[in-house]
């Protein structure tokens, strides 16, 4: 297995010339009833990894079979919320089990945040020359 894995910052709007270069990443997301491969802003100043609506739609979940709520805060506030829990595989890294608050949200991009995504690896983020490598946590039983 790879330890580290590399990716380019994607321009996420060109009106913004360099300052609209966004840390996204592919990833894949499996649920029980199927996956999806998606992209996923990497967001430091997030609390929580946020799903959009309509990708909790294409994994398979019922909305109203979810009943774990939570409330959102800023920009998402006005949102209903709902904890999903999904496995996630990056690239060649071992699948990690991420805690999700889906959101009714349809405007809101993929966000992975600090729980759990960033207590699963470490980020290393190299703006200026436009990418950002992810580190998985090291295992406890894993020598240091």
């Amino acid at each position: 297995m790879p330890s580290v894995e590399e990716f380019p910052f994607v321009n996420a709007d060109t009106t913004l010339g360099e300052a609209g270069f966004r840390p996204y990443m592919p990833i894949q997301l499996v649920s029980q009833q199927c996956s999806i491969t998606a992209s996923a802003l990497l967001d430091t100043g997030a609390t929580v990894n946020v799903l959009p609506y309509q990708a909790g739609i294409e994994l398979g979940y019922i909305w109203e079979q979810q009943t774990a709520t939570l409330n959102l805060t800023g920009n998402l506030a006005q949102f209903e919320a709902r904890v999903v829990v999904i496995q996630g595989v990056i690239r060649q890294f071992e699948p990690v089990q991420l805690v999700f608050a889906w959101t009714k949200s349809v405007q809101v991009p993929l966000i992975l945040g600090q729980v759990n995504f960033f207590m699963e690896f470490d980020v290393c983020f190299y703006r200026s020359q436009l990418y950002f490598a992810v580190i998985p946590k090291k295992k406890t039983s894993e020598p240091s």
